[in-house]
């Protein structure tokens, strides 16, 4: 059996849409950006688009997603409800050999739901209902469960809202007391904006791995440049994974920094789902105890291969 890995995070039905940067300007979205919205303007958006494709979707879903199509052994933990999106989500984390943890009821909340929009540039700006994924607590973990797993990966944006980051806390200390690896992704620019300190506490603390981009990781550091970042992050012994869009990626470990090229691509399509896949690639080699080059490398493979496409599914 190989090393398995569990991600917890916010199970959500992904909306593609195609629009101009002048939408986003009357609809007030800030381009690149990731927007938490109710469910008045989740319907009112709704409205005026067009959909082009939906897809099960939620960070670190799609990087156990990403996982399975390595072949890897993933499982993933999110709460949705038995509403018509809820049954698409479970359908399709199926479809992906990802096994799904949570035993969907009806619930008073529907099933998370984010907009994403394509402008012509290929950036993606996303409007994200969070419904009941945002409720995933305590009483949805399954302590037993939660120990045959060698790394828990969550995102940042369970701190967003809700019960999330109640269940965080309770997870780590179930880690820590099974001697699992904890993974965290600094999931948005905005969300560390949001939680800076207690996300640097949790690296400080509790995480064993965080992955992030570069506007992620100044921010969090509250450095004007990488290097300035990676100086002070060099004196933290953790193992530090950071994506440069096409300028590659970088691995902060043992207090050396390993640099890797970026993976050339024909023509870019959508970066949805870029950094999520590039953690998929990442770990699967690191599971199987690659040299941290090769994880980097194999994540920069990944993501490379989802921004030709639309959507942040390879299956």
């Amino acid at each position: 059996m190989s090393k398995k890995i569990l991600g917890i995070g916010n199970a959500v039905v992904d909306i593609f849409v195609k629009v101009n940067d002048i939408f986003l300007l009357r609809n007030n979205l800030l381009k690149g950006s990731m927007k938490l919205i109710e469910k008045e303007e989740f319907a009112n958006l709704m409205k005026k688009i067009k959909i082009e494709k939906v897809e099960t979707g939620g960070s670190v879903a799609n990087t156990m997603a990403g996982i399975a199509y390595l072949k890897g052994n993933p499982s993933f933990l999110g709460k949705i409800n038995s509403d018509k999106f809820g049954k698409i989500y479970k359908k399709n984390l199926k479809k992906n050999k990802v096994s799904f943890l949570y035993h969907e009821k009806k619930e008073n909340l529907p099933t998370g739901t984010s907009i994403i929009f394509i402008t012509p540039d290929y950036e993606r700006t996303m409007c994200t209902y969070l419904g009941v994924s945002s409720q995933l607590s305590i009483d949805d973990i399954n302590n037993d469960l939660v120990k045959d797993y060698e790394i828990i990966f969550l995102e940042g944006y369970l701190w967003d809202k809700g019960k999330s980051e109640e269940m965080f806390r309770h997870v780590i200390h179930l880690a820590k007391q099974n001697i699992i690896k904890v993974a965290m992704s600094l999931s948005d620019i905005f969300c560390v904006k949001r939680h800076r300190k207690e996300f640097f506490n949790l690296l400080l603390n509790d995480l064993n791995i965080l992955i992030g981009n570069e506007n992620e990781i100044n921010e969090l550091m509250q450095k004007n440049n990488l290097q300035e970042s990676i100086y002070e992050l060099k004196k933290i012994n953790k193992l530090i994974i950071i994506t440069k869009s096409k300028n590659g990626s970088s691995a902060i470990f043992n207090n050396e920094v390993i640099d890797c090229e970026s993976t050339k691509v024909e023509k870019v399509l959508d970066l949805t789902g870029a950094g999520d896949l590039f953690a998929s690639g990442f770990f699967v080699e690191y599971l199987n105890n690659a040299d941290i080059k090769k994880c980097l490398q194999s994540g920069s493979d990944l993501a490379a291969k989802i921004i030709q496409k639309i959507g942040a599914r390879l299956n």
